[in-house]
Parts: structure tokens; C-alpha cells; sequence
């Protein structure tokens, strides 16, 4: 049986505002990616404060990047494609953290566009909500048999 993306019971409002906020990170991501895969000079720039260099290792990284950003942008690979970036963000906070970058602005900005990839997803996908959801309400959990 083939997975269909799902619209919320609720009402499209959340699929389309899930998708909002999902189209944000997701240009944002393509846009690394392909700086990435150019090599711009700024990018190569940025990379060597890093402490990484060389335009096969930018190339490397925006190769991976696309990977995972085409993953989360397809609706039946979006889960595993979310994953996958929040390993790829939680390599960049590691790495910020390591050369001793500001916190709010530098270190934590993979969270930030990690919370946009995981907050648009949570909207659109009903079934990701149904398993996690925000709350539980005592009155819907069943009592066991006894």
C-alpha cells in the first residue's frame, strides 16, 4: 500500500501553514546546497575559519545537503529526509560551538532552521501527530481491562 501524504482532520489550515513554514527551510537548505556545490568564495572563506578547506570538501557537504533537503521536500520521504537533516545541523552546532562562535547568532542557528524543518513537517503530516502528540488527554486514554 503506497503512503499518501495525509491533510489534517482539523482542517487544511495546518497543512497549508505546515507547508509554509517547511517551503522556508526548504529554499533556505537549497540555497546552502548550491553555494555549496559552486564553491563560492564565501563559502570557501567561511569553511577555512572552520577549519575546513578545499572546494571538494564544500562540494562534499552541498552534495549531502541536496540529499537530504530533496528527501524532506518529497512527501513520502519527508520523515526519513528530517532525520537526515537534523544529523546534518547537529554536525554544523558541533562545529560552530568547537570554534567558539556566538551562541544565539552562530551556534544555535542549525536549531533554529532545525525547528522549522520539524515544526512544518509536524503540521502537514497528520500521522506524525497522531504519534507524537503535543498532549495527551486523560480522558482519551483507555483504562486497561481489570
Amino acid at each position: 500500500m503506497p503512503i499518501q501524504p495525509q491533510t489534517p482532520s482539523s482542517g487544511i489550515g495546518l497543512y497549508r501553514v505546515g507547508w509554509g513554514i517547511s517551503g522556508l527551510a526548504i529554499a533556505f537548505l537549497l540555497m546552502d546546497a548550491s553555494m555549496k556545490l559552486l564553491a563560492l568564495p564565501v563559502v570557501l572563506q567561511a569553511q577555512a575559519e572552520l577549519g575546513f578547506g578545499g572546494e571538494h570538501v564544500a562540494r562534499e557537504l552541498g552534495a549531502i545537503l541536496l540529499a537530504c533537503t530533496l528527501l524532506y521536500a518529497a512527501p513520502q520521504t519527508a520523515v526519513l529526509g528530517a532525520i537526515m537533516l537534523t544529523g546534518y545541523l547537529g554536525g554544523a552546532v558541533a562545529v560552530k560551538m568547537r570554534v567558539g562562535d556566538p551562541l544565539f547568532t552562530h551556534v544555535l542557528f542549525g536549531v533554529y532552521v532545525g525547528v522549522l524543518v520539524w515544526g512544518g513537517i509536524y503540521l502537514r503530516d497528520a500521522r506524525l501527530r497522531e504519534m507524537l502528540p503535543l498532549r495527551s488527554d486523560a480522558r482519551e486514554r483507555k483504562q486497561p481491562a481489570g
